[in-house]
């Protein structure tokens, strides 16, 4: 996996941190520096753990799925892409606090980094630097995250689904093209 893959992956991967994130700017009625990197670490921090943890409980079953690896990659980010743009598409309105305690903060983690941990299953079936790429994802996830406090809290949610259904797509894109590859298509 190049860099430009990498990085395209790891925005696809942020946006629904990035969502999250907007809706914290939009419930704070002043944000700080400190906040946004509050948030921001949060939301890179478990989008860089999550794929690790992936990574290795793949890691474990490579030898015997690699023959399928394509497929399984092609269909875990399909369903992760399709689900985001599904979630980009429902007029529900979730309500967010700005809240930034742990508890809160913990869980908002965890629901917006579970993509990241199918996404490294996969890395396990691929030629991937684990170290790099998480951390390429956490930083990417911490920056997007950051921004999107300042996006929310000055612009409000008109971005937010419009972010979901980019980072679904994204994912769809990478499922097909590892796919395509792998199976010599073009």
């Amino acid at each position: 996996m190049g860099l430009l893959e990498l990085f395209i992956l790891a925005v696809g991967l942020s946006m629904d941190a990035f969502a999250v994130s907007v809706c914290k700017g939009l419930a704070m009625p002043k944000i700080s520096l400190k906040k946004a990197g509050i948030v921001g670490l949060w939301f890179g921090g478990f989008q860089a753990l999550m794929p690790a943890i992936g990574y290795l409980l793949g890691y474990q079953f490579r030898d015997k799925i690699t023959a399928i690896d394509h497929w399984i990659a092609f269909i875990l980010l399909g369903i992760i892409g399709a689900n985001m743009i599904k979630e980009a598409c429902s007029k529900d309105c979730e309500k967010e606090d700005d809240s930034l305690d742990i508890k809160t903060m913990f869980l908002l983690a965890v629901a917006t980094s579970i993509d990241a941990l199918a996404v490294g299953i996969t890395f396990a079936f691929l030629d991937v630097h684990l170290f790099a790429a998480v951390s390429f994802i956490g930083v990417t996830t911490f920056i997007i995250s950051a921004i999107g406090v300042k996006i929310g809290n000055v612009f409000g949610t008109k971005y937010k689904s419009r972010a979901e259904f980019a980072g679904g797509v994204i994912l769809i894109i990478l499922g097909v093209k590892i796919l395509v590859e792998h199976l010599g298509i073009l």
